[in-house]
């Protein structure tokens, strides 16, 4: 293991040679931050998951509604008087 931490939870845990409250805290409101960074990326993920979802049922509606105009089309050319 390298002498200097990679990240900054390694920096947050690695042993000081003073424990004070101020370091605790500091330490506590690191573990805060990583632990919301972690919540925002699984909305982020979760989102646009769920845009593409929305997008693949708008498609297939879109689609559906294409096929039902053109029947009707038919439906209406057949029954006009020309």
């Amino acid at each position: 293991m390298p002498d200097t931490p990679d990240t900054i939870s390694d920096r947050a845990s690695a042993p000081t040679p003073e424990t004070t409250p101020e370091t605790i805290a500091d330490t506590a409101a690191v573990d805060r931050i990583d632990a919301a960074i972690i919540r925002i990326e699984a909305a982020i993920n979760a989102r646009t998951r769920s845009g593409d979802a929305l997008a693949k049922r708008h498609a297939a509606l879109k689609a559906r509604m294409a096929e039902a105009v053109a029947a009707l089309d038919d439906v209406i050319t057949r029954g006009s008087p020309n």
